[in-house]
């Protein structure tokens, strides 16, 4: 048989992309990614039915994004201290909070 090259798998891959040191780091990070997307499904719907908006209107789009995702975020720093990853997601916070401000940055 010819001995082919072994691809890196999901999981290593994920490791190089996001600098972790171990396997075990890659998966503690998914564990928050979906302890915080199960928390999150939870509390949209109260979060938007206490406005009492239309389900799939224009308000309810916009509640959401200036209510439900930050949470998200503030989410996944709790649960990424939780499970010992806060570092990680801290990193990322500071990476989105700079992209955001590097929107609205005058030009020139």
């Amino acid at each position: 048989m010819v001995d082919q090259e072994q691809k890196p798998g999901f999981l290593q891959r994920l490791q190089t992309k996001w600098k972790l040191d171990s396997l075990f780091q890659v998966v503690m990070v998914l564990v928050v990614f979906a302890c915080t997307g199960f928390t999150i499904l939870f509390v949209k719907n109260p979060i938007l039915d206490f406005f009492g908006v239309e389900k799939g209107g224009f308000v309810n789009t916009l509640l959401y994004l200036l209510l439900v995702l930050p949470l998200y975020q503030v989410f996944l720093l709790i649960y990424g201290f939780i499970f010992g990853q806060f570092s990680f997601f801290w990193e990322k916070e500071k990476q989105i909070a700079r992209r955001i401000a590097g929107l609205f940055r005058k030009k020139g």
